[in-house]
């Protein structure tokens, strides 16, 4: 069975800056760890905006310029982006919530029942939530589980939330 591993945003912004929190900061050596240990194939996330964010649906529910194409806050967390590359990855980005481009690529590449994944990253209760869901009903048959300590909240009560919604939408929590 191949094994795929989907890392979630694990962006600058997202841990240390515009939005980052020291819940996101906690997981960086777990989910260094987890890459460094994966074997499989492994894709991660980039949570992709434009400069016009503030106009946008997203912008004005959110309104804080995150990840914007080209900046500092869209790279990689050097940690993470070290131990990606060391394993390599498929970049995807993204520019909403979850990700359709990611389900296609993996429908494009594996047969159904050839195939599990894991899921970790941030934020949990918006972009893994999403991305697993999205993945769920793509893949209603395939393993799916997302390792709680490699993920983080935007706070720690929405992180617990967004774990039991997996859980009873049949996602392993690890």
């Amino acid at each position: 069975m191949k094994k795929l591993l989907i890392v979630v945003d694990m962006q600058n912004d997202f841990i240390d800056a515009a939005l980052g929190s020291k819940e996101a900061q906690s997981i960086v050596d777990n989910v260094c760890r987890k890459i460094e240990q994966f074997e499989g194939d492994i894709f991660a996330t980039f949570d992709t905006h434009s400069e016009n964010y503030m106009q946008t649906l997203e912008g004005k529910k959110l309104p804080v310029p995150h990840c914007i194409e080209g900046s500092e806050g869209h790279k990689l967390n050097p940690k993470v982006e070290q131990a990606l590359a060391a394993k390599g990855y498929t970049p995807v980005q993204k520019h909403t919530f979850g990700s359709f481009a990611l389900a296609e690529l993996i429908k494009e590449n594996y047969q159904p029942g050839t195939f599990e994944i894991e899921l970790i990253g941030l934020c949990t209760d918006i972009c893994v939530v999403s991305n697993a869901l999205l993945l769920r009903a793509t893949f209603p048959d395939t393993a799916i589980c997302v390792d709680a300590a490699c993920c983080a909240g935007v706070t720690p009560a929405a992180h617990e939330a967004a774990l039991t919604t997996m859980k009873s939408c049949q996602i392993d929590i690890v």
